[in-house]
């Protein structure tokens, strides 16, 4: 699934072709995503300018004259820029055509992706209960260390929850964890105040390093320009169960945390 970072990647992509344009067509080959596509967005759509395409979360707002066009990638979803014509693939669900020439083609073999409009004045829905931004100043350890009081909850899901912190998915959640030494199955209420400092900060890094790099490669993934991510050659845990602890040598494990598979190292997590 792509995660903040992979969506933070195709909106870079994405923005210098985007903003300031302004659309002159969309086709809807496939509606059924997550949520039905409405069926009166290309006319909606035609004529408005892209002010600005900006992320929430792992949402892409694509701020318009008249509302705001909310994208999301779902689990399978990638959303780049033509800058010549192609051949249009099975998954090629959406497409919006910019007055530059440039088109915008919306691919998702699992159709879980979204594509909702607002219009102005209308509550953002999907926003509506969001935490903070990882990297922004609003998120920090003490933050953590406050939601997690009398929660038995496993810190991996609790720092996953996007009401706790938005943008943590299942590899960044892993790393960070296993860089600030602390098991993904630990209940969050048992871990201290410099801990969850020490872990916040590696939240930050390893999200921050990931976007600098492009995202994380996973097999359905590709940014905005179409290229894949290379952050996976970094990984210290995710995805490598079994194999040897980077740090000291031992056998990494493997546990289902919360519905997800965690990798830790039993002797560097604690």
């Amino acid at each position: 699934m792509p995660e903040l970072p992979e969506v933070e990647t195709t909106r870079r992509g994405l923005r210098a072709h985007s903003e300031g344009r302004r659309v002159v067509a969309v086709t809807l080959r496939d509606t059924r995503l997550r949520w039905p596509v409405l069926s009166s967005l290309p006319e909606i759509l035609h004529g408005q300018a892209i002010l600005a395409l900006e992320r929430r979360a792992k949402y892409l707002l694509f701020r318009m004259d008249r509302g705001t066009l909310i994208v999301h990638l779902g689990m399978s979803g990638s959303l780049r820029v033509l800058l010549e014509p192609q051949t249009v693939a099975k998954h090629d669900h959406i497409d919006i055509k910019l007055d530059s020439g440039a088109v915008l083609r919306y691919n998702d073999p699992r159709r879980f992706g979204s594509f909702q409009w607002f219009a102005t004045g209308e509550p953002l829905a999907p926003l509506a209960k969001l935490g903070p931004e990882p990297l922004s100043q609003d998120f920090d350890g003490g933050r953590l260390f406050e939601l997690s009081r009398g929660r038995k909850l496993a810190i991996k899901p609790f720092i996953m929850d996007g009401a706790t912190v938005v943008g943590v998915g299942n590899i960044y959640a892993s790393e960070a964890l296993y860089l600030a030494g602390i098991r993904p199955d630990r209940a969050a209420k048992r871990v201290s105040l410099a801990r969850y400092e020490t872990l916040a900060g590696h939240i930050k890094q390893v999200l921050t390093n990931a976007i600098d790099q492009g995202g994380t490669t996973l097999r359905d993934f590709v940014g905005g320009d179409g290229k894949p991510g290379y952050f996976a050659q970094q990984l210290y845990v995710y995805g490598r169960a079994g194999e040897p602890c980077k740090a000291c040598g031992k056998a990494l494990r493997d546990k289902v945390i919360g519905q997800r598979a965690s990798v830790y190292c039993i002797a560097c997590q604690r």
